[in-house]
């Protein structure tokens, strides 16, 4: 029987947060069963917001929730964390607007985590089991070469499956497929931190954006190369993406058993994902069974995600469940 899990003792971090260049005190602390993951505002009387699809605000550069008006930006590397070490429920105590970047990766949240230990609850740990796909595609009609896609798809465990493309000698083609567990999480993941182009940082600034950003919480690729490496994985840009994908599809609510595949996905077509998926109920099932302990293979390889089918090219999006 698997049980749900909450922290053994409370933790906590502060910093500046990416986009609003606000410091930020964050504080976790243990919830009882059936809290999922719940952040609270604490500058605002501990509103709560849950880490719930139906929460999703703005997705654009970052994932942000919003309930009832109250707002909070970034929350993608910590609830990639929470999700991965499989933590069901926790409260996230946070004093502003935008969790902090810490330095650009999850690895500050999971060493918090770990010194924090889990806890067992008196309580089966229920999964959302994905029993049909579902897959759309957002067409770029004047480059269709840079159409996106992603799909979730019946499995035991929960898998992941990311590809990006990026005209860049340091990028390019870049593939990761894993089986999500703590180790694999925290050993293949964790480490890789956020990116941008030095060409386009300031029209982000000038947009209100990556106000808290710079070389110590970022990677900043220039023409050719990287302004601060070095690089802590030659692919880190993809591992990246892929913390990215796990921290949205933490907004399933539940630990999910299924497999995922993004192709040159971002965090608009995660949400839209989480959403799609949430608002189909034939589409899952929720259960009590554990997940399969089949071997887990890891590996971050040449690409071989077919590109979008030239049919799709002119039709914005298509989307197939069945």
């Amino acid at each position: 029987m698997t049980f749900q899990t909450t922290i053994a003792h409370p933790m906590e971090t502060s910093g500046v947060g990416l986009h609003t260049g606000v410091q930020s005190h964050v504080r976790l602390i243990p919830a009882p069963p059936n809290t999922g993951i719940v952040f609270r505002r604490t500058d605002l009387d501990n509103f709560p917001i849950e880490a719930q699809g139906h929460n999703v605000a703005r997705v654009s550069y970052a994932t942000s929730l919003m309930k009832q008006g109250v707002l909070l930006s970034t929350t993608e590397h910590l609830l990639a964390a929470v999700y991965s070490l499989g933590i069901d429920n926790v409260f996230i105590d946070i004093d502003a607007i935008e969790v902090p970047i810490l330095d650009g990766s999850a690895e500050p949240f999971v060493e918090m985590l770990e010194q924090a230990g889990i806890r067992k609850l008196r309580r089966k740990r229920r999964h959302l089991k994905v029993v049909k796909p579902l897959e759309f595609t957002e067409v770029d009609a004047a480059n269709p070469a840079q159409s996106r896609r992603i799909g979730i798809y019946p499995a035991e465990e929960f898998r992941i499956r990311c590809y990006v493309d990026y005209a860049h000698p340091l990028v390019g083609q870049q593939e990761i497929e894993m089986v999500v567990r703590p180790e694999t999480f925290r050993h293949l993941l964790s480490r890789a931190r956020t990116f941008c182009f030095e060409r386009d940082v300031e029209p982000l600034r000038a947009m209100g954006l990556i106000r808290g950003g710079s070389l110590e919480n970022a990677i900043v690729l220039t023409d050719d190369g990287v302004m601060n490496g070095p690089l802590r994985f030659a692919d880190e840009f993809g591992r990246h993406k892929a913390l990215d994908l796990i921290g949205d599809l933490a907004l399933a609510g539940l630990p999910l058993l299924a497999r995922v595949e993004a192709y040159k996905a971002g965090h608009a077509l995660h949400t839209q994902l989480v959403s799609r998926l949430l608002a189909d109920p034939t589409l899952w099932t929720i259960t009590s069974e554990e997940p399969a302990e089949a071997p887990v293979p890891i590996h971050a390889a040449a690409p071989s995600l077919s590109p979008v089918p030239a049919a799709d090219r002119a039709t914005g999006f298509v989307e197939t469940s069945s």
